[in-house]
């Protein structure tokens, strides 16, 4: 049963008409993803087709619902790609990560006039297949990022499956707006942006490829991303045209695959191998996860074979940048919000190695890739 304000809100908004129909905003359909919290932050998805230049329809929307009685914040994001205006670049290898001195980082592009670099260095994490731990080992290679220094982003940009909340303890928790912009939500170090923030949890979003890539790039261009030296992209799993479009049209410095030993899992990497080839993003490295299972006599039990992962490194001829294993502690930080990399067992220690691997793999350029091997 929707709360008093949800129903104010809703009100409010069909106050606002549809230019389409006619009707109220709320009315006609394209509204979705309301979420009216008891502290007055209120979010919502206007949906739109690819074309429309709805971008006063969505001042309009959110005038209207701050004027509703205990509304204390609003977050409206459109996903009208035409009002996004983000464009390829060519990837380019950047300046060593160092965290001293402080960066001097481009002027952020304003919405619509070409794409934005909110970090010295931004990197996605990819897998191309699903299931096999990509979000956790983004979640965990930002937080060792930051631990060592670096200032350090995360966006969520798996718009059907934000997992990121739940990994960074971060559930039910909204982005205040100032100047704007969004603020990210801050947690475990990192500065952090996902859809999750603005929709409900338990709503499914059921978007065509256009209007995701156009909340993405809303995503980045609308939020005060602040003075980073690294931003980490967790992309959705897949090589389709949402991945095709995300690489195309954001300033990638380069990707990290990762995936599992098994044959089906590497099937896909080399198609995701292919096709950020042909965007020209660097890949900086292969990243294998749950490797192996150590029983109780400290055998290795090779549950999805073993050494797939490299070996398709080395016929794809990129970094093999390290194995991990199925560790408890792992899963327990995924679902604690209490991501493994913040402790001090051997899985932080593994990811911080990591981290490190990737920022001399940034420093040193797509001509000069490094493998560097980890947990052996």
């Amino acid at each position: 049963m929707p709360s008093p304000l949800e129903i104010q809100v809703r009100a409010a908004l069909d106050g606002v008409k549809d230019p389409n129909s006619g009707k109220g905003l709320a009315a006609s359909g394209r509204v979705s993803g309301l979420v009216a919290r008891a502290d007055g932050k209120v979010g919502f998805v206007i949906e739109t087709g690819v074309g429309a230049a709805d971008e006063p329809l969505r001042k309009a929307a959110e005038v209207a619902v701050a004027r509703v009685r205990g509304v204390t914040t609003v977050t409206a994001v459109l996903t009208a790609e035409a009002t996004t205006g983000a464009r390829s670049v060519p990837a380019a290898a950047p300046a060593s990560l160092s965290p001293k001195p402080a960066p001097q980082l481009a002027p952020t592009t304003p919405v619509g006039q070409g794409p934005v670099r909110p970090a010295r260095g931004i990197v996605a994490v990819a897998s191309a297949k699903g299931g096999v731990g990509k979000s956790t080992v983004t979640v965990n290679l930002a937080v060792a990022a930051a631990r060592s220094g670096l200032r350090v982003g995360l966006l969520d940009a798996d718009v059907f499956g934000p997992s990121l909340p739940t990994m960074l303890g971060t559930v039910g928790q909204r982005p205040d707006v100032k100047n704007k912009r969004m603020q990210p939500v801050m947690a475990h170090g990192l500065v952090t942006m996902s859809i999750g923030y603005l929709v409900d949890p338990d709503q499914a979003v059921v978007w065509r490829g256009p209007m995701v890539m156009s909340a993405v790039n809303q995503l980045i261009n609308d939020t005060d991303w602040g003075d980073l030296d690294l931003l980490f992209i967790d992309t959705p799993p897949g090589t389709g045209e949402v991945q095709l479009t995300l690489v195309q049209r954001l300033p990638l410095d380069g990707v990290v695959i990762v995936s599992t030993p098994q044959e089906v899992a590497l099937a896909d990497v080399r198609r995701g191998v292919g096709m950020f080839r042909k965007t020209n993003v660097p890949v900086l490295g292969i990243i294998e996860n749950m490797a192996w299972f150590e029983q109780q006599d400290g055998s290795r039990a090779y549950i999805f074979g073993q050494g797939g992962a490299e070996r398709t490194a080395a016929e794809q001829k990129v970094p093999f940048l390290g194995a991990l294993p199925i560790l408890p502690v792992l899963r327990e930080g995924g679902d604690t919000g209490i991501p493994a990399a913040t402790g001090d067992s051997s899985a932080a220690e593994a990811f911080r190695l990591l981290a490190d691997a990737v920022n001399e793999a940034l420093a040193a350029g797509p001509s000069k890739p490094a493998p560097k091997i980890i947990f052996e």
